[in-house]
C-alpha cells in the first residue's frame, strides 16, 4: 500500500521547503504549488490524499480556490492561513475545509491534525460499528456506549452526535450543525446548540466539565475527537 500523497498550495518557498521536509520525514509524498493555477491544475491531473491550502495566494483568493476545489475534490483540505478571524476560519469550514491551522502552526499539531482527516476519510460509513476510546456506537442498531453501557440518547441528541463522530476530528461550525439537525431556520440559535451540547456531554463524557470528545472551537463550532 502506497503512503498517503499531500499536495501543498503556498507562495511562500521557505514555508514550502519546510513542509516538504516535515511531511517527507514521516512518509508521505509530496507535491508542491507555489500558486493557485498551478495548485488546480496539479490536484486535477494527479489528485492528493490531502490539500494543504493557504488563504493569500498570488492569483486567486484562497477561498475561492477552495469552492472551485469543492466542485469536484472531496478529499480533505486543510487550510494553512495567518488570517485568524472568526471570519476567515467559519468561512473556510463553511465552504467545505476540513480544518484550519493559524500560521506559525507547531509542526506535531499538523501531523496529527492530518492522522486525523485521514482516519476520517478512511471511515467507512457503513461500517455498522466505531469505538472512539471508551465510547462505542454501532450506527445500525442506533446503540451508544460508554464503558460498554448504554447511554439513552434522545432523537436529537443522537443526531447531533452521529454527525460529529462520523466527521471525527474536524471542526463542524454552529451554522452547520443547526442546519443539518433542527434545520436552516434554526442556523443563527448558536445559544440552542450549546443548550444541547451541553446536555450530550452530560451523558457521554466523563467530566463534562472538562470533556474529552466534544471540544469547542470558541467562535466557530465544535470538534469531536477520539480521547
Amino acid at each position: 500500500m502506497s503512503s498517503p500523497s499531500i499536495l501543498v498550495i503556498d507562495d511562500e518557498a521557505p514555508i514550502r521547503k519546510m513542509l516538504e521536509i516535515t511531511l517527507q520525514s514521516n512518509g508521505y509524498r509530496v507535491a508542491m504549488a507555489e500558486n493557485a493555477k498551478e495548485g488546480m491544475l496539479t490536484a486535477a491531473s494527479h489528485p492528493p490524499d490531502i490539500i494543504l491550502l493557504d488563504l493569500g495566494l498570488p492569483d486567486k483568493s484562497g477561498h475561492e480556490v477552495l469552492k472551485l476545489l469543492r466542485e469536484w475534490y472531496s478529499n480533505p483540505i486543510i487550510i494553512l492561513s495567518i488570517l485568524n478571524s472568526e471570519e476567515d476560519i467559519v468561512a473556510a469550514l463553511d465552504n467545505g475545509a476540513n480544518d484550519y491551522l493559524v500560521k506559525p502552526f507547531r509542526t506535531g499539531e499538523l501531523l496529527a491534525r492530518i492522522r486525523s482527516v485521514l482516519r476520517q476519510s478512511a471511515l467507512d460509513e457503513n461500517s455498522p460499528v466505531v469505538e472512539f476510546g471508551d465510547l462505542f456506537i454501532d450506527f445500525g442498531a442506533r446503540i451508544v456506549k460508554k464503558y460498554n453501557r448504554i447511554i439513552k440518547l434522545t432523537a436529537t441528541e443522537y443526531s447531533l452526535l452521529i454527525l460529529m463522530a462520523k466527521a471525527e476530528g474536524k471542526v463542524l461550525t454552529h451554522h452547520h450543525l443547526l442546519n443539518e439537525v433542527w434545520g436552516p431556520s434554526y442556523k443563527n440559535e448558536s445559544q440552542y446548540l450549546r443548550v444541547f451540547v451541553a446536555q450530550l456531554r452530560k451523558k457521554i463524557e466523563t467530566n463534562p466539565n472538562n470533556p474529552t470528545h466534544i471540544l469547542t472551537e470558541p467562535g466557530v463550532g465544535y470538534r469531536f475527537v477520539s480521547k
